[in-house]
């Protein structure tokens, strides 16, 4: 008779979570090569290779089907950084790629950050793999004790000097209901405020912190973002700040950052016309991509005590471009990107969303 299958605790067990006790140094500026910039505005290589696309809402979060991450060509990552680039968030189902190609995967997009205090996976020469675990063990209340629900959107390590870029997450295995991702489009929440109040935003700079309470494996940092960045492929302008990390706005009287950070907070916790929740399946089969630059994120901790276990993988991108400085260093105007209507409709296979 065939052996039983393998509990999935044991297939997975090399990707537990653990938290070695070594030393890195101080993360120097690296060169980033903006792959959607190389892209054909149409995507037609990676859109003709799709059976279907589905755009999940018009602010943010397309569905591709029928493709294999394994298998693009460059010119079909390429697009797929301009997709992620413009849609925020990108989603894949029946993916068969184990974490040595979702690292190669990662690597053509940047260069891989290593998370200072985040577990890593148990097998060794994995430190660039950052390991999302939680099982019945975790108390119930989880981080509901320390934190309110705002308090956990983010963008991943948004105080490092350069932030991360096009994110990518795996899930092995998780619960068969709950535990979603809830994502949150920058772009949409620029372009719901007054001109008044995005011009103001776009002189400000903010405050990012490392606010982990475990010892880390290098030493926290903090660093000043402009509070308005621009995407440097789209020109696009979004908010860069994030409840998790962003303590307060340089150079305005504490209430008056406070305030502002409060009410950008909570659009972002709050506003379902910025957002898109995506259900993993139960299998080791979803995958997701990201663009750290224009999104914040959040997950749904509504399954204990079940099994939530994935694998992220997050290049480094440019160091944030304020509005002035990205029309400065480009000699492009940066734009809202509901005004940019003449990018929008070239989609192949999918209608236009505005």
């Amino acid at each position: 008779m065939p052996a039983a299958a393998a509990p999935k605790s044991h297939l997975f067990a090399a990707y537990k979570p653990a938290f070695p006790k070594v030393t890195w140094p101080p993360l120097e500026e690296v060169p980033i090569v903006e792959r959607g910039s190389s892209a054909d505005i149409r995507k037609s290589a990676l859109l003709s290779a799709a059976d279907k696309i589905t755009h999940l809402s018009s602010a943010i979060g397309t569905e591709v089907s029928g493709i294999d991450l394994r298998e693009l060509s460059n010119e079909q990552k390429d697009e797929l950084a301009l997709l992620v680039a413009q849609r925020g968030v990108v989603f894949f189902k029946n993916q068969d790629l184990n974490i040595h190609e979702q690292l190669d995967l990662g690597r053509y997009f940047g260069p891989l950050h290593k998370h200072a205090n985040a577990a890593v996976p148990v097998r060794p020469g994995l430190e660039e793999v950052n390991v999302v675990y939680r099982d019945g063990s975790t108390d119930k209340e989880g981080y509901t004790s320390l934190f309110t629900k705002q308090d956990l959107w983010h963008s991943d390590v948004s105080y490092e000097r350069q932030p991360p870029g096009i994110t990518s997450l795996k899930l092995l295995t998780g619960p068969q209901f709950g535990g979603d991702t809830v994502w949150n489009s920058s772009y949409a929440l620029y372009s719901s405020l007054s001109p008044g109040m995005q011009v103001y935003l776009e002189g400000l700079k903010a405050l990012h912190v490392d606010s982990s309470n475990r010892t880390p494996r290098r030493a926290p940092v903090e660093t000043v973002h402009p509070v308005v960045r621009v995407h440097p492929v789209k020109g696009w302008k979004s908010i860069f700040v994030c409840p998790a990390f962003t303590t307060r706005i340089i150079g305005i009287p504490k209430a008056e950052s406070d305030a502002i950070l409060e009410f950008l907070f909570s659009q972002i916790a709050t506003n379902p016309e910025f957002q898109v929740r995506f259900r993993w399946e139960p299998s080791s089969k979803s995958v997701a991509i990201w663009d750290n630059r224009v999104v914040t994120h959040t997950a749904t901790l509504d399954y204990w005590p079940a099994t939530r276990h994935g694998l992220r993988v997050t290049p480094h991108a440019e160091k944030p471009l304020s509005v002035q400085e990205y029309e400065e260093r480009t000699g492009k105007k940066a734009v809202d990107r509901l005004r940019d209507r003449e990018h929008w409709g070239l989609d192949t296979k999918a209608p236009a969303y505005l």
